[in-house]
């Protein structure tokens, strides 16, 4: 099993980069690129869904975003320990009758000696917004590095 760095214990400098990297690799709405950074027997908590292991967790990503249509995400650090990471984060998306929405959450990861997330409890609200509320206008894929932080946009 291949080590996915930064590694525990964290600190602020590494658990930063492991939300930033979170985040780059959910904005690609690729589950395969995204089950890589799960055990094999991750256990996840996502709203009323508890998908346990890779193989549930990309069946789950691949759903997710059929529905969550022009999805962007954005990820900040909340707090850290030696192996578990809090975030909070937003993202914006719409489903295929053009309804815009902004998801609000929190997660708590908790992470192997490799790396490798073992736990992700998520906590989502939806709240319907107007297509011209719309803050997350980058093109789809990576969030630039000058684009403002939730806390930017006091999200």
């Amino acid at each position: 099993m291949d080590a996915r760095p930064p590694l525990p214990p964290f600190t602020l400098e590494t658990a930063t980069q492991k939300v930033r990297l979170a985040e780059d690799a959910w904005n690609s709405r690729d589950p395969d690129r995204v089950v890589m950074v799960y055990t094999e027997d991750t256990q996840w908590r996502n709203r009323a869904e508890f998908p346990v292991g890779r193989e549930q967790v990309r069946q789950f990503l691949q759903h997710k975003w059929a529905r969550e249509l022009d999805y962007r995400l954005i990820k900040e650090l909340w707090a850290f320990s030696d192996e578990r990471i809090a975030v909070r984060f937003a993202y914006e998306w719409h489903d295929d009758a053009g309804q815009w929405f902004r998801s609000y959450g929190n997660e708590n990861w908790q992470f192997n000696a490799l790396g490798l997330m073992v736990r992700r409890h998520a906590s989502i609200n939806d709240l319907p917004i107007a297509a011209g509320d719309r803050l997350f206008l980058w093109p789809l894929g990576r969030r630039p590095d000058d684009h403002p932080s939730l806390s930017d946009l006091g999200l």
